[in-house]
């Protein structure tokens, strides 16, 4: 009956989201042969080379732009030369006409555009597959961006989304890989997250959430949302002038340190990830500009958001690696996986650990490869069953657009030394003080509810000794052929007592004199030595062919 309603409540969850986004039958076989038309166009029958298949996936609309530039960080799904081509996907997009971006604003407010904007420049600052952008100045005089989406854009990706997750579904029932399941798992996380970026609100809002995070830094900002404003397909924010980190030359010229910009993006971005939780996720040079001393992100669209728990993790895991400690490691991906992880060969885990540490962890930090260390480790985790969070895979792959950027414009900056400084910096000896004395106040918590539990249970155990209602059956598991050779050696020895008995026995008889004698010696005494004779003969004859086959064996 519970399971009847769980599918019933899961059915009733597809169907609206189906009739939301107004998802029909025909309308996903319609996408379907555009789909199909398109992959005919690339020849893809006769092979795919990485360029090529990066072009379809920009000619197939925002939707498979995601999902490549997810593909990018999965080289367990795709060879390497993919992932390499797949990381240059930008959204960009033919810019969409004027009128339509003014027919949207006019339906999104429901009033003329002229009693909000006092003017609208009509040529677009930037046009992507998903949304344009244009500068204007409100009729109160404020100097704006107006970001607009793309009419129908968000029922198109909803449908090519549905239709993704329901093939991968059929697929994986037919043919049950590992990379069936893989793939299953990036529509998966596709799904998870278009809603909130599709849905504008949401970046104004991560916008003002972030504008909040960046009053305690002087040299950072990002624009204010003008909340007001703001729609599930329009966000309104100010308009920032600057130079974009992609023009190093423009910096240099405009006065700006290069490695002073690098160090302070990269120790702010720690900042966002190790402490507090809550990260822009996509740092490509198109989103961080400077402008008046300060470095300002835009384009909060995507966000992501670390808990203390996977915090704390991603930090222990950071500094087992540059200790190479494997068993640090270990534990770390366990904690990933919850309480309920158990690799069923826990050696084998340690020993690919052990690669990986060896791999990376006595490079340079200069020379380490965050790409390929973090597509080593989330291939080896899946390898064993270790579930890594899709959060954490979000921060691989912002890490991995980061250090592109810093390689390509701003070489001389070492993003991974600046993040291990600024965990070792972030912890001053009383935190460290602090957290050692949570993490016993935790341990001897439940070492105390452990000492309780057994009390409890010796308890118990005693009442029911002293009524007689105990019993004990105690099984050594393994222990047959110990507790039979301990059998024969208690055998022989009681034996060879026995004939040292007799032999005393018989000599004292002897030395008595007893009667009647024969050949000599009292009758008891000559019965004794005889027995005693007969039974040495025995044990002598017993070790020696026991003895025999045993080394048969």
């Amino acid at each position: 009956m519970r399971r009847g309603e769980t599918l019933e409540l899961f059915g009733s969850h597809r169907d609206s989201f189906e009739q939301r986004y107004h998802l029909t039958r025909r309308g996903k076989v319609k996408r379907l042969a555009q789909i199909s038309r398109i992959a005919r166009q690339f020849d893809i029958l006769n092979g795919l080379t990485p360029v090529k298949m990066r072009l379809m996936i920009e000619a197939l609309g925002p939707t498979f732009v995601k999902v490549g530039q997810i593909l990018s960080m999965r080289s367990e799904i795709l060879p390497q030369p993919f992932c390499d081509e797949l990381a240059k996907l930008r959204a960009d997009a033919d810019p969409m006409p004027y009128q339509t971006v003014l027919d949207t604003l006019s339906h999104e407010y429901g009033r003329p555009i002229s009693d909000i904007f006092a003017h609208i420049d009509a040529e677009p600052l930037g046009s992507a597959s998903l949304a344009q952008v244009h500068r204007a100045r409100l009729v109160t005089g404020e100097d704006v961006a107006v970001k607009v989406q793309r009419p129908g854009v968000r029922e198109v990706m909803a449908q090519d989304v549905s239709i993704m997750r329901t093939i991968a579904k059929a697929a994986a029932k037919f043919v049950p890989s590992a990379q069936v399941v893989d793939l299953s798992g990036v529509v998966e996380e596709l799904w998870d997250t278009f809603e909130s970026e599709t849905d504008f609100l949401v970046e104004a809002r991560n916008l003002a959430e972030f504008k909040r995070f960046c009053a305690d830094y002087k040299y950072m900002d990002c624009p204010k949302p003008y909340m007001e404003l703001c729609t599930e397909h329009v966000v309104v924010m100010d308009y920032i002038e600057g130079i974009s980190v992609s023009h190093p030359e423009r910096l240099v010229k405009a006065g700006y340190d290069l490695k002073e910009i690098g160090t302070k993006l990269v120790d702010n971005y720690a900042t966002q990830v190790l402490d507090d939780g809550f990260f822009h996720a996509d740092p490509h040079p198109g989103n961080i500009i400077i402008s008046g001393g300060q470095i300002v992100l835009i384009d909060l669209g995507m966000t992501g958001r670390l808990n203390a728990r996977t915090r704390a993790v991603l930090r222990d895991m950071i500094f087992a690696v540059a200790k190479q400690d494997s068993p640090a490691l270990a534990d770390g991906l366990l904690r990933f996986a919850g309480g309920e992880a158990a690799p069923e060969d826990y050696p084998s885990l340690l020993a690919d650990l052990d690669v990986i540490v060896k791999e990376f962890g006595e490079v340079d930090l200069a020379d380490l490869d965050i790409a390929a260390f973090l597509t080593a480790l989330t291939s080896m985790a899946q390898r064993h069953g270790i579930e890594v969070p899709s959060t954490v895979t979000t921060v691989g792959r912002a890490l991995v657009t980061l250090e592109g950027l810093l390689d390509e414009f701003i070489p001389d900056v070492n993003m991974i030394e600046i993040i291990s400084q600024h965990i070792a910096a972030s912890k001053t000896p009383s935190q460290a003080v602090k957290d050692e004395i949570g993490k016993l106040g935790i341990e001897g918590h439940k070492a105390l509810h452990g000492l309780l539990a057994a009390a409890s249970e010796a308890k118990v155990a005693s009442r029911m000794l002293t009524r007689g209602q105990l019993r004990v059956n105690v099984e050594m598991v393994g222990s047959e052929e110990p507790m039979r050779l301990l059998s024969d050696m208690v055998n022989r020895l009681t034996m060879a007592l026995i004939v040292v008995g007799l032999f005393v026995g018989s000599s004292i008889v002897y030395f008595a004199g007893m009667k009647p004698i024969i050949f000599g010696i009292p009758v008891v005494g000559f019965m004794g030595y005889v027995v005693a004779f007969i039974l040495s003969a025995w044990i002598v004859f017993d070790i020696y062919f026991k003895g025999r086959r045993s080394k048969r064996r």
